[in-house]
């Protein structure tokens, strides 16, 4: 095996009883070693407690016992690297956060074996990429639908990749999109006041908690459970009425949960689904007298749901940092609103 690098930690005072948590605790931050990957470690025999091979993560440490971690070459991953321009956002050593475009898949997968984010940022990165888990690829810690634009960040290192999950999963992550949907969710429809699921908060924003889990007769689709399936809450507020009067809106989401197409199949739900969204949206008959033959045109022709993620934010793995970005809205979805009427110098 041969070795990167060989990691030197000494056990400070009052360590958690546990060997794999005490390494967790005092390992070197540049080190970039993630509790798993050490557990890996662990297990290939790569970790030595003063002197002697340690392979059992519940082995008691004492302060001052000294830890030689062999770290091997981080093995090449089968995935590609294609030179696919990226709008890069920000990168450091850690991390990297892109505006993803409309199209592109973000991993590859059976239907779509390249030209996806991870190929794009395994050329993009290079020998930058420290090996996550051992392997030379990014971290993917969450993902958006392929025709979804918007910011998404990919972890370069085991700390980062393990931080930035571990915020997913406690949803700390701020994530907020844009989108446009048929209608209006206002809290004086009772329409909507009348689905199950549906609340309203103060300042007329719409809160939808249900379970969601794959559809029983197509796997392709997410369904709305109550019983089941896995927790999901999304809130909504209006931020442009469309139309005169009102057909559709410039909405702004922002999720609790992050589950696999949340706000298509929830605003669906809610019975505000997104324009041009083929799986959930359907194509509803607007009135040329509201929103005039371009209006009507527009959606008809709108080829994607009309999503974008805008906004994210996090705490930086390494520098504690908290960190905001921002994407702006892209042209086919500006160039929709402006159809419907909306006042595009007032877009958010």
């Amino acid at each position: 095996m041969s070795a990167l690098s060989v990691v030197s930690v000494v056990i400070a005072a009052d360590p958690p009883k546990r060997l794999d948590k005490a390494l967790s605790r005092d390992v070197p931050v540049e080190a970039s070693l993630s509790r798993s990957r050490m557990a890996k470690l662990l297990e290939e025999g790569a970790i030595k407690q003063n002197g002697v091979v340690q392979t059992d993560p519940r082995a008691k440490v004492s302060e001052g016992d000294v830890f030689e971690i062999t770290v091997p070459f981080a093995a090449e991953s089968h995935i590609l690297p294609e030179d696919i321009p990226l709008e890069v956002v920000f990168e450091d050593d850690d991390l990297i956060v892109v505006n993803k475009p409309v199209g592109m898949v973000v991993h590859p997968a059976p239907g779509s074996p390249n030209g996806t984010l991870v190929n794009a940022l395994m050329f993009h990165c290079g020998d930058t990429l420290s090996g996550v888990g051992g392997t030379k690829r990014p971290g993917i810690v969450h993902r958006i639908d392929k025709e979804t634009s918007g910011l998404l960040v990919a972890a370069k290192s085991d700390v980062a990749h393990h931080s930035l999950a571990k915020q997913f999963a406690a949803h700390t992550v701020v994530r907020h999109y844009h989108a446009v949907v048929y209608g209006m969710p206002d809290a004086n429809d009772p329409r909507v006041r009348g689905v199950k699921g549906v609340n309203f908060e103060s300042g007329n924003i719409m809160k939808i908690t249900t379970h969601l889990a794959r559809h029983k007769n197509d796997r392709q689709r997410q369904a709305v459970l109550f019983h089941g399936g896995r927790h999901a809450v999304t809130r909504s507020r209006i931020v442009m009425p469309l139309g005169t009067p009102a057909v559709a809106s410039l909405i702004e989401c922002w999720l609790e949960t992050g589950r696999t197409h949340q706000i298509r199949v929830h605003m669906a739900h809610a019975g505000h689904s997104l324009i041009g969204d083929p799986t959930y949206g359907g194509r509803r008959k607007l009135s040329e007298k509201v929103v005039g033959v371009g209006g009507v045109e527009a959606v008809r022709a709108f080829p994607r749901q009309a999503l974008h993620a805008a906004t994210l934010g996090f705490v930086h793995p390494v520098t504690k940092e908290k960190m905001q970005f921002k994407a702006p809205m892209p042209a086919d979805m500006v160039g929709l609103i402006q159809a419907l009427g909306g006042d595009i110098d007032s877009l958010p």
